[in-house]
Protein backbone atom coordinates (compact mmCIF):
# COMPACT_ATOMS: atom_id res chain seq x y z
CA UNK A 1 0.00 0.00 0.00
CA UNK A 2 1.70 3.34 -1.09
CA UNK A 3 1.75 6.49 1.65
CA UNK A 4 -1.48 8.04 -0.60
CA UNK A 5 -3.41 5.00 0.49
CA UNK A 6 -2.42 4.82 3.81
CA UNK A 7 -3.58 8.50 4.32
CA UNK A 8 -7.28 7.95 2.88
CA UNK A 9 -7.17 4.92 5.54
CA UNK A 10 -6.03 7.05 7.95
CA UNK A 11 -8.67 9.81 7.32
CA UNK A 12 -11.87 7.57 6.80
CA UNK A 13 -10.78 6.12 10.78
CA UNK A 14 -10.17 9.77 12.01
CA UNK A 15 -13.29 10.76 10.43
CA UNK A 16 -14.50 14.66 8.61
CA UNK A 17 -12.96 16.30 11.85
CA UNK A 18 -9.33 15.35 11.03
CA UNK A 19 -9.17 18.01 8.01
CA UNK A 20 -7.69 20.58 9.42
CA UNK A 21 -5.33 18.31 11.38
CA UNK A 22 -4.23 17.02 7.84
CA UNK A 23 -4.04 20.10 6.32
CA UNK A 24 -1.77 21.12 8.55
CA UNK A 25 0.50 18.53 8.35
CA UNK A 26 3.79 19.05 6.63
CA UNK A 27 1.68 22.15 4.75
CA UNK A 28 -0.02 18.79 2.84
CA UNK A 29 -3.49 19.08 1.35
CA UNK A 30 -6.29 16.77 2.88
CA UNK A 31 -6.24 13.49 1.46
CA UNK A 32 -8.74 13.27 -1.87
CA UNK A 33 -11.19 10.61 -1.66
CA UNK A 34 -12.62 8.27 -4.27
CA UNK A 35 -16.64 8.34 -4.43
CA UNK A 36 -16.46 5.38 -2.91
CA UNK A 37 -14.32 6.71 -0.31
CA UNK A 38 -16.38 9.25 0.26
CA UNK A 39 -19.59 7.25 0.52
CA UNK A 40 -17.86 5.10 3.22
CA UNK A 41 -16.90 8.22 5.06
CA UNK A 42 -20.56 9.23 5.19
CA UNK A 43 -22.03 5.91 6.39
CA UNK A 44 -19.39 6.25 9.21
CA UNK A 45 -20.06 9.48 9.71
CA UNK A 46 -23.75 9.12 10.25
CA UNK A 47 -22.65 7.11 13.67
CA UNK A 48 -19.25 7.85 14.72
CA UNK A 49 -18.94 11.84 14.13
CA UNK A 50 -20.52 14.07 16.69
CA UNK A 51 -20.00 17.14 15.17
CA UNK A 52 -23.09 18.99 13.30
CA UNK A 53 -22.56 16.55 10.29
CA UNK A 54 -22.64 13.15 11.93
CA UNK A 55 -26.01 11.60 12.79
CA UNK A 56 -28.74 10.22 10.36
CA UNK A 57 -29.53 13.69 8.40
CA UNK A 58 -31.30 14.31 5.36
CA UNK A 59 -29.85 12.07 3.47
CA UNK A 60 -27.38 11.40 0.52
CA UNK A 61 -27.76 14.00 -2.19
CA UNK A 62 -25.63 16.15 -4.97
CA UNK A 63 -23.14 18.81 -4.37
CA UNK A 64 -20.17 19.29 -2.91
CA UNK A 65 -20.89 19.85 0.89
CA UNK A 66 -21.97 17.42 3.67
CA UNK A 67 -24.34 14.88 3.55
CA UNK A 68 -25.70 12.13 5.52
CA UNK A 69 -27.98 9.53 4.72
CA UNK A 70 -31.23 7.98 5.83
CA UNK A 71 -31.19 5.36 8.72
CA UNK A 72 -32.30 3.50 5.44
CA UNK A 73 -30.35 4.13 2.89
CA UNK A 74 -26.90 4.04 5.32
CA UNK A 75 -27.90 0.55 6.07
CA UNK A 76 -28.00 -0.35 2.35
CA UNK A 77 -24.95 1.62 1.56
CA UNK A 78 -23.43 -0.06 4.96
CA UNK A 79 -23.73 -3.38 3.18
CA UNK A 80 -22.86 -2.54 0.05
CA UNK A 81 -19.49 -0.77 0.92
CA UNK A 82 -17.80 -2.93 3.54
CA UNK A 83 -17.36 -6.69 3.96
CA UNK A 84 -19.34 -8.76 5.95
CA UNK A 85 -17.89 -8.65 9.09
CA UNK A 86 -17.41 -5.12 9.30
CA UNK A 87 -20.93 -4.42 8.34
CA UNK A 88 -21.63 -7.10 11.32
CA UNK A 89 -19.81 -4.29 13.92
CA UNK A 90 -20.90 -1.23 12.36
CA UNK A 91 -24.34 -1.99 12.50
CA UNK A 92 -23.82 -2.92 15.94
CA UNK A 93 -22.26 0.29 17.08
CA UNK A 94 -25.12 1.87 14.93
CA UNK A 95 -27.58 0.02 17.84
CA UNK A 96 -26.01 1.39 20.70
CA UNK A 97 -25.41 4.71 19.68
CA UNK A 98 -28.56 5.76 17.51
CA UNK A 99 -31.16 3.90 20.16
CA UNK A 100 -31.78 0.68 17.92
CA UNK A 101 -30.97 -1.87 20.30
CA UNK A 102 -33.55 -0.73 23.21
CA UNK A 103 -36.01 -0.65 19.85
CA UNK A 104 -36.04 -3.72 18.51
CA UNK A 105 -34.63 -5.47 22.65
CA UNK A 106 -37.71 -3.80 24.12
CA UNK A 107 -41.15 -5.03 22.77
CA UNK A 108 -43.18 -2.95 25.48
CA UNK A 109 -41.61 0.25 23.48
CA UNK A 110 -43.04 -1.06 19.81
CA UNK A 111 -46.50 -2.47 21.65
CA UNK A 112 -47.12 1.19 22.48
CA UNK A 113 -45.79 3.11 19.54
CA UNK A 114 -47.71 4.28 16.61
CA UNK A 115 -47.62 2.94 13.22
CA UNK A 116 -45.31 4.33 11.48
CA UNK A 117 -43.68 3.00 8.10
CA UNK A 118 -39.79 4.28 7.94
CA UNK A 119 -39.52 2.85 10.75
CA UNK A 120 -41.20 -0.49 9.97
CA UNK A 121 -38.70 -0.65 6.65
CA UNK A 122 -35.94 0.34 9.06
CA UNK A 123 -37.09 -3.44 11.61
CA UNK A 124 -37.10 -5.15 8.43
CA UNK A 125 -33.62 -4.36 7.60
CA UNK A 126 -32.39 -5.53 10.79
CA UNK A 127 -34.72 -8.83 10.88
CA UNK A 128 -32.06 -11.16 11.60
CA UNK A 129 -30.91 -9.60 14.88
CA UNK A 130 -34.37 -9.17 16.47
CA UNK A 131 -34.16 -11.21 19.81
CA UNK A 132 -36.86 -14.23 20.13
CA UNK A 133 -38.59 -12.77 23.22
CA UNK A 134 -39.29 -9.06 20.69
CA UNK A 135 -39.85 -11.40 17.72
CA UNK A 136 -43.86 -11.51 18.34
CA UNK A 137 -44.02 -7.57 19.02
CA UNK A 138 -41.95 -6.89 16.08
CA UNK A 139 -44.49 -8.59 13.75
CA UNK A 140 -47.33 -7.22 15.82
CA UNK A 141 -45.81 -4.07 14.75
CA UNK A 142 -45.66 -4.63 10.93
CA UNK A 143 -49.26 -6.45 11.44
CA UNK A 144 -50.06 -2.79 12.28
CA UNK A 145 -48.46 -1.02 9.28
CA UNK A 146 -49.92 -4.06 6.75
CA UNK A 147 -53.22 -2.99 8.46
CA UNK A 148 -53.67 0.81 8.26
CA UNK A 149 -52.04 0.44 4.36
CA UNK A 150 -54.73 -2.11 3.48
CA UNK A 151 -57.12 0.23 4.87
CA UNK A 152 -55.96 3.03 2.68
CA UNK A 153 -55.29 1.05 -0.54
CA UNK A 154 -57.59 -1.81 -0.85
CA UNK A 155 -61.03 -1.06 -1.71
CA UNK A 156 -59.93 2.04 -4.13
CA UNK A 157 -57.51 -1.01 -6.05
CA UNK A 158 -60.19 -3.42 -5.91
CA UNK A 159 -62.57 -1.02 -7.14
CA UNK A 160 -60.11 0.50 -9.94
CA UNK A 161 -59.09 -2.38 -11.35
CA UNK A 162 -62.35 -4.50 -11.18
CA UNK A 163 -64.30 -1.65 -13.07
CA UNK A 164 -61.08 -1.32 -15.99
CA UNK A 165 -61.01 -5.13 -15.93
CA UNK A 166 -64.74 -5.32 -16.62
CA UNK A 167 -65.03 -2.96 -19.42
CA UNK A 168 -62.37 -4.47 -21.70
CA UNK A 169 -64.77 -7.57 -21.54
CA UNK A 170 -67.64 -7.34 -24.42
CA UNK A 171 -71.41 -8.25 -23.63
CA UNK A 172 -74.84 -8.94 -25.58
CA UNK A 173 -76.66 -8.12 -23.20
CA UNK A 174 -78.27 -4.77 -24.45
CA UNK A 175 -77.77 -1.73 -21.93
CA UNK A 176 -77.35 1.87 -23.07
CA UNK A 177 -75.65 2.78 -20.10
CA UNK A 178 -72.69 0.06 -20.91
CA UNK A 179 -72.75 0.51 -24.84
CA UNK A 180 -69.29 0.86 -25.74
CA UNK A 181 -69.65 4.04 -28.33
CA UNK A 182 -66.35 4.15 -29.64
CA UNK A 183 -66.35 0.51 -31.27
CA UNK A 184 -69.64 0.86 -31.96
CA UNK A 185 -69.36 3.88 -34.24
CA UNK A 186 -65.72 2.07 -35.71
CA UNK A 187 -67.44 -1.20 -36.64
CA UNK A 188 -70.99 0.45 -38.21
CA UNK A 189 -69.04 2.95 -40.21
CA UNK A 190 -69.22 1.21 -43.66
CA UNK A 191 -72.96 1.61 -42.89
CA UNK A 192 -73.35 5.07 -42.80
CA UNK A 193 -76.06 6.61 -44.83
CA UNK A 194 -75.72 9.58 -46.85
CA UNK A 195 -79.24 10.35 -47.23
CA UNK A 196 -79.80 10.50 -43.40
CA UNK A 197 -76.63 11.80 -43.07
CA UNK A 198 -75.49 9.30 -39.82
CA UNK A 199 -75.21 5.88 -39.22
CA UNK A 200 -77.25 2.96 -39.29
CA UNK A 201 -75.78 0.53 -36.49
CA UNK A 202 -76.28 -3.33 -38.01
CA UNK A 203 -74.64 -4.42 -34.85
CA UNK A 204 -74.20 -2.53 -30.95
CA UNK A 205 -71.76 -3.56 -29.07
CA UNK A 206 -71.89 -3.34 -24.49
CA UNK A 207 -69.45 -3.72 -21.80
CA UNK A 208 -69.77 -6.99 -19.85
CA UNK A 209 -70.70 -6.01 -15.70
CA UNK A 210 -69.23 -9.15 -14.73
CA UNK A 211 -65.72 -10.58 -15.05
CA UNK A 212 -65.28 -12.78 -17.48
CA UNK A 213 -63.20 -15.99 -17.83
CA UNK A 214 -61.03 -14.14 -20.18
CA UNK A 215 -59.62 -11.45 -17.94
CA UNK A 216 -58.34 -14.47 -15.95
CA UNK A 217 -55.20 -14.19 -18.86
CA UNK A 218 -53.74 -10.89 -17.17
CA UNK A 219 -50.85 -11.06 -15.81
CA UNK A 220 -49.23 -8.10 -12.97
CA UNK A 221 -45.75 -8.93 -12.47
CA UNK A 222 -44.31 -6.32 -10.01
CA UNK A 223 -40.32 -6.59 -9.86
CA UNK A 224 -39.16 -4.83 -6.48
CA UNK A 225 -35.52 -3.40 -5.71
CA UNK A 226 -34.87 -4.72 -2.49
CA UNK A 227 -31.61 -2.26 -1.91
CA UNK A 228 -31.78 0.06 1.34
CA UNK A 229 -32.45 2.86 0.08
CA UNK A 230 -35.94 1.21 -1.16
CA UNK A 231 -37.58 -0.03 2.31
CA UNK A 232 -40.71 1.93 1.96
CA UNK A 233 -41.86 1.54 -1.67
CA UNK A 234 -41.27 -2.24 -0.38
CA UNK A 235 -43.88 -2.06 1.95
CA UNK A 236 -46.27 -0.49 -0.27
CA UNK A 237 -45.61 -2.73 -3.40
CA UNK A 238 -45.70 -5.99 -0.98
CA UNK A 239 -49.51 -5.19 0.20
CA UNK A 240 -50.60 -3.86 -3.81
CA UNK A 241 -48.86 -7.42 -4.47
CA UNK A 242 -51.38 -9.32 -1.91
CA UNK A 243 -54.62 -7.10 -2.79
CA UNK A 244 -54.02 -8.09 -6.48
CA UNK A 245 -53.09 -11.28 -5.93
CA UNK A 246 -56.44 -12.39 -3.61
CA UNK A 247 -58.30 -10.97 -6.72
CA UNK A 248 -59.41 -14.35 -8.96
CA UNK A 249 -58.85 -12.32 -12.37
CA UNK A 250 -55.69 -11.54 -11.88
CA UNK A 251 -52.13 -13.49 -11.78
CA UNK A 252 -49.92 -11.97 -9.91
CA UNK A 253 -46.25 -12.45 -9.39
CA UNK A 254 -43.65 -10.29 -7.18
CA UNK A 255 -40.07 -10.33 -7.17
CA UNK A 256 -37.24 -9.39 -4.87
CA UNK A 257 -34.09 -8.48 -5.88
CA UNK A 258 -30.74 -7.23 -5.10
CA UNK A 259 -27.42 -8.31 -6.17
CA UNK A 260 -29.68 -12.10 -5.96
CA UNK A 261 -33.70 -13.13 -6.85
CA UNK A 262 -36.15 -14.30 -4.55
CA UNK A 263 -39.52 -15.16 -5.97
CA UNK A 264 -41.70 -14.01 -3.03
CA UNK A 265 -44.97 -15.01 -5.02
CA UNK A 266 -46.08 -17.87 -2.85
CA UNK A 267 -45.98 -15.75 0.14
CA UNK A 268 -48.37 -13.27 -1.32
CA UNK A 269 -51.54 -15.05 0.70
CA UNK A 270 -49.85 -12.93 3.96
CA UNK A 271 -48.39 -9.47 3.54
CA UNK A 272 -46.79 -9.97 6.64
CA UNK A 273 -44.97 -13.06 5.68
CA UNK A 274 -44.07 -11.60 2.50
CA UNK A 275 -43.00 -8.80 3.54
CA UNK A 276 -40.55 -10.95 6.31
CA UNK A 277 -39.29 -12.63 3.41
CA UNK A 278 -37.76 -9.58 2.00
CA UNK A 279 -33.93 -9.15 2.62
CA UNK A 280 -33.24 -5.37 2.31
CA UNK A 281 -29.79 -5.04 2.03
CA UNK A 282 -27.38 -3.08 -0.21
CA UNK A 283 -26.20 -3.97 -3.78
CA UNK A 284 -28.52 -4.34 -7.34
CA UNK A 285 -28.71 -6.31 -10.64
CA UNK A 286 -31.72 -5.00 -12.13
CA UNK A 287 -31.22 -6.92 -15.66
CA UNK A 288 -30.69 -9.76 -13.79
CA UNK A 289 -33.89 -9.55 -12.38
CA UNK A 290 -35.95 -8.35 -15.34
CA UNK A 291 -34.12 -11.34 -17.31
CA UNK A 292 -35.94 -13.76 -14.83
CA UNK A 293 -39.04 -11.81 -14.80
CA UNK A 294 -39.46 -12.22 -18.83
CA UNK A 295 -40.43 -15.89 -18.12
CA UNK A 296 -43.38 -14.93 -16.44
CA UNK A 297 -44.86 -12.94 -19.72
CA UNK A 298 -47.26 -15.43 -21.46
CA UNK A 299 -49.92 -12.88 -23.23
CA UNK A 300 -47.86 -9.74 -23.95
CA UNK A 301 -51.04 -7.39 -24.24
CA UNK A 302 -52.23 -8.72 -21.17
CA UNK A 303 -49.23 -8.11 -18.71
CA UNK A 304 -48.45 -5.11 -16.67
CA UNK A 305 -44.84 -5.20 -15.17
CA UNK A 306 -44.07 -2.91 -12.73
CA UNK A 307 -40.35 -2.22 -12.38
CA UNK A 308 -40.05 -0.73 -8.64
CA UNK A 309 -36.56 0.75 -8.42
CA UNK A 310 -34.09 3.81 -8.10
CA UNK A 311 -32.49 2.54 -11.12
CA UNK A 312 -28.98 2.60 -9.58
CA UNK A 313 -27.70 -0.40 -11.42
CA UNK A 314 -25.02 -2.62 -10.64
CA UNK A 315 -25.18 -5.18 -13.16
CA UNK A 316 -24.87 -4.64 -16.84
CA UNK A 317 -26.94 -1.45 -17.71
CA UNK A 318 -27.24 -1.97 -21.84
CA UNK A 319 -28.54 -5.46 -21.19
CA UNK A 320 -32.00 -3.69 -19.06
CA UNK A 321 -32.25 -1.14 -21.40
CA UNK A 322 -32.23 -4.03 -24.32
CA UNK A 323 -34.61 -6.41 -22.07
CA UNK A 324 -36.93 -3.26 -21.13
CA UNK A 325 -37.23 -2.39 -24.65
CA UNK A 326 -38.12 -5.89 -25.76
CA UNK A 327 -40.68 -5.90 -23.18
CA UNK A 328 -42.46 -2.40 -24.59
CA UNK A 329 -42.08 -3.82 -28.15
CA UNK A 330 -43.99 -7.03 -27.23
CA UNK A 331 -46.85 -5.89 -26.01
CA UNK A 332 -46.41 -4.89 -22.43
CA UNK A 333 -47.25 -2.51 -20.37
CA UNK A 334 -43.86 -1.62 -18.57
CA UNK A 335 -44.01 0.93 -15.62
CA UNK A 336 -41.05 2.43 -13.99
CA UNK A 337 -41.45 3.47 -10.23
CA UNK A 338 -38.74 5.23 -8.90
CA UNK A 339 -40.38 4.68 -5.44
CA UNK A 340 -43.55 4.71 -4.04
CA UNK A 341 -43.73 7.00 -0.80
CA UNK A 342 -46.15 9.31 1.09
CA UNK A 343 -43.64 12.69 0.66
CA UNK A 344 -40.07 13.68 -0.07
CA UNK A 345 -38.09 13.75 -3.06
CA UNK A 346 -36.71 10.40 -4.08
CA UNK A 347 -33.29 9.54 -4.61
CA UNK A 348 -32.84 7.94 -8.07
CA UNK A 349 -30.43 7.41 -11.21
CA UNK A 350 -31.54 10.74 -12.71
CA UNK A 351 -29.43 9.64 -16.08
CA UNK A 352 -30.59 6.07 -16.02
CA UNK A 353 -34.12 7.38 -15.64
CA UNK A 354 -33.48 9.90 -18.39
CA UNK A 355 -32.60 6.17 -20.73
CA UNK A 356 -35.47 4.20 -19.86
CA UNK A 357 -37.90 7.24 -20.54
CA UNK A 358 -36.57 7.46 -23.77
CA UNK A 359 -37.98 4.15 -24.27
CA UNK A 360 -41.36 5.30 -24.13
CA UNK A 361 -41.64 3.85 -20.58
CA UNK A 362 -43.09 6.20 -17.90
CA UNK A 363 -40.61 6.50 -14.82
CA UNK A 364 -41.32 8.73 -11.71
CA UNK A 365 -42.65 7.83 -8.18
CA UNK A 366 -45.79 7.71 -7.02
CA UNK A 367 -47.98 8.66 -4.03
CA UNK A 368 -49.48 5.45 -2.68
CA UNK A 369 -52.90 6.61 -2.80
CA UNK A 370 -52.44 7.33 -7.02
CA UNK A 371 -51.52 3.34 -6.90
CA UNK A 372 -55.51 2.91 -7.68
CA UNK A 373 -55.88 5.27 -10.44
CA UNK A 374 -52.35 3.96 -12.42
CA UNK A 375 -53.62 0.72 -12.11
CA UNK A 376 -57.19 1.62 -13.40
CA UNK A 377 -55.55 3.18 -16.35
CA UNK A 378 -52.87 0.39 -16.87
CA UNK A 379 -55.53 -2.13 -17.33
CA UNK A 380 -57.58 0.32 -19.94
CA UNK A 381 -54.54 0.78 -22.16
CA UNK A 382 -54.64 4.18 -21.39
CA UNK A 383 -51.38 6.68 -22.02
CA UNK A 384 -49.79 6.55 -19.04
CA UNK A 385 -47.26 9.29 -20.29
CA UNK A 386 -50.21 11.65 -19.57
CA UNK A 387 -50.75 9.74 -16.51
CA UNK A 388 -47.20 10.84 -15.45
CA UNK A 389 -47.59 14.20 -16.39
CA UNK A 390 -50.71 14.82 -15.03
CA UNK A 391 -49.64 13.54 -11.87
CA UNK A 392 -46.18 15.33 -11.52
CA UNK A 393 -48.72 18.41 -11.98
CA UNK A 394 -50.79 17.82 -8.78
CA UNK A 395 -47.56 17.66 -7.12
CA UNK A 396 -46.68 21.21 -8.21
Amino acid sequence: MDETERMKRWRLILGSESKERFAAMNGEQEPVLSEEQALMDQALAAIYNHSSSGGFGSGRGAGNGPSNPQISRWLGDVRTLFEKDLVTVIQSDAMERCGLRQLVFEPELLENMEPDISLASTILMLKEQIPKRSKESVRAFIAKIVEQINKLLEADIRRAVTAAINRRQHSPIPSAAAMDFPLTIRRNLKNYNPELGTIVPEHFYFFDRTVASAAKQWTVILDVDQSGSMGESVIYSSIMSCILASMAAIRTHIVAFDMNIVDLTEKCDDPVDLLFGFQLGGGTNIDKSVAYCQKFVENPAKTLFFLITDLEEGGNRASLLHRLRELKESGVTVVCLLAIADGGKPYYDAQMAERVAGLKIPCFACNPQMLPALLERAFQGQDLGAFRKEFEKRKK
